[in-house]
């Protein structure tokens, strides 16, 4: 083409067709012949497809909640990886012997990576259902690759809620055991602290408060009968002075009575001027000591059981100490009786005088001054032992009031111990309860009672072949046809330098052209 600047209508661009209409058909005739040689000469590849619904666990999840909480696109992409590894696809290709003709030129890898492209996996719907597919040029075999592709799905998600089940149960008990070693350990410590301070702990402090009250008015007490035993000793060491003092009164007013003479009247030696014995005094000395010990009695009894020993060996002293008085009162009658009666003769003054003087030291003084130096002894070990158990009091007062001081510090340590502990249990509780559970949810996926995949729509054997598309292909022959003679016929034209018209001829000459000769295709007669 000369003029390049032309403009063309639709006259033009039929008679440029017209003009190159070989240049038109060969190339499409060419091109729809290859497209027709092609869509029936390529091998057939049919397509089988399956439909799996995804069933809800059939126990309601307000009694029984699974563990396995993970999507199904998760998981399903999880299975898919599992179902398309090289692992599992050989296995496949060798139980179904798939690609024979293949693996005769090419390596395993080639073909597992073939037979991967081969399968398609599409969700269709929410948590709802989806499909497998697979291609292939046998169409019963893909059926049967189809239905094999959905039994492995199946299988691998029961396998896998299982093992995720298993392993939500496995970790909680992992938690849970190393919980409870922990939560054993600090029972343990609980317990220690309270074995170690076992007086000195909160709820001790009540009972500490009344045991210490109780031990101030048993230490009051203890006081006051140690007065009452001291000053009971100061009478007791009072009454053996006197009884000392009347002792060596009673020695001097015998020596003066021997050196008088003797009356000539016998009935002389029980005058009245000649001093009668002390047993009325000592009569009386021991009526006041029945009386301190009765006393003594009283304040004890307030104190202790009468199976107590101070208790019973008071009331022994007592008893002795009645007897003698009754004693000492008969031996005063008999004396008087002896005193009022006329004797028949007049005893010898010397064996008269040893007489007297040893019945008013043996049977008067000795006797009773022993007894009151068995007393005083009583009321030193008596003083002696409430003073023991005065330091006792005092000790163990000391003792319940380092306790009481003690229990704020126990109290803080306990608090915390006892948080640690109680958080401690709250976290095993919670682990146990969650454990119990996850052994229900596997129980529920072991026995197939969880969520389930399920073959609603198993592969067919497909009737139609879905590659080539024999239609589209043609169609897409013509097109590409009409599409490469077009442009091999406008490319010829760029190609021709030929005068077509005036303004060829103007634009390549310079020349006006004043007129032109039409072409006459009608030839003379």
């Amino acid at each position: 083409m000369i003029n390049l600047e032309k403009s063309f209508n639709i006259h033009d661009y039929i008679e440029l067709v017209l003009r190159r209409v070989w240049y038109v058909i060969i190339p499409f005739v060419v091109v729809a012949t290859g497209a027709c040689l092609y869509a029936f000469s390529v091998p057939k590849e049919y397509q089988a497809t399956t439909l799996i619904l995804v069933t809800p666990q059939k126990i309601p999840e307000t009694f029984v909640r699974s563990t396995v909480t993970s999507k199904i696109e998760d998981r399903l992409q999880s299975i898919a990886q599992e179902i398309l590894s090289r692992t599992r696809l050989e296995q496949v290709i060798s139980e179904l012997k798939l690609y024979q003709e293949e693996s005769k030129t090419s390596p395993m890898e080639r073909i597992v990576e073939l037979m991967r492209k081969k399968i398609k996996v599409e969700i269709r719907g929410k948590d709802g259902y989806f499909t497998i597919s697979y291609m292939g040029r046998d169409a019963r075999l893909i059926t049967t690759v189809t239905n094999k592709l959905a039994s492995l799905f199946i299988e691998e998600n029961l396998k896998l809620r299982e093992q995720q089940a298993q392993g939500t149960t496995e970790f909680l008990a992992l938690e849970l055991n190393a919980t409870k070693a922990k939560l054993d350990e600090n029972e343990k410590v609980v317990s220690q602290f309270k074995s170690q301070f076992l007086y000195e702990l909160p709820d001790q402090r009540d009972t500490s408060l009344n045991i210490l009250g109780k031990l101030q008015q048993q230490l009051q007490t203890i006081g006051d009968t140690l007065k009452s035993a001291q000053d009971r000793k100061l009478i007791i060491q009072k009454q053996l002075t006197e009884m000392r003092n009347m002792a060596a009164l009673l020695n001097q007013q015998e020596g003066l009575v021997e050196e008088k003479a003797l009356p000539s009247n016998p009935a002389a030696l029980l005058s009245p001027s000649i001093p009668q014995s002390p047993k009325p005094k000592m009569k009386r000395s021991e009526e006041s000591q029945i009386e301190q010990f009765k006393n003594h009695l009283s304040e004890l009894e307030i104190k202790y059981t009468e199976k107590h020993p101070d208790i019973i060996s008071t009331k022994k002293r007592i008893a002795e100490l009645e007897k003698k008085v009754e004693k000492a009162s008969e031996k005063e009658a008999e004396d008087m009786k002896e005193t009022e009666t006329p004797s028949s003769g007049v005893a010898a003054p010397g064996a008269s005088k040893g007489k007297k003087k040893g019945d008013k030291m043996d049977e008067g003084m000795d006797p009773f001054y022993k007894e009151m130096e068995g007393q005083l002894a009583a009321t030193d070990l008596e003083i002696n032992r409430l003073k023991e158990e005065q330091a006792a009091v005092k000790a163990k007062i000391h003792e319940y009031q380092r306790r009481i001081e003690n229990i704020p510090v126990r109290e803080m340590a306990m608090a915390n111990l006892t948080r640690d502990y109680q958080n401690t249990k709250e976290t095993y509780g919670t682990l146990l309860k969650k454990s119990q559970e996850a052994q229900q949810s596997e129980n529920l996926e072991r026995r197939q009672k969880g969520e389930q995949f399920r073959v609603i729509d198993p592969a067919r054997i497909p009737e139609k072949p879905i590659n080539p598309d024999i239609p589209k292909i043609l169609l897409l022959g013509i097109v590409l046809g009409m599409g490469a003679g077009l442009g091999v016929a406008f490319f010829r034209e760029q190609l021709d330098r030929s005068f077509r018209d005036a303004e060829d001829l103007e634009a390549t000459l310079g020349f006006k052209v004043l007129a032109n000769i039409p072409k006459v295709n009608i030839r003379a007669v």
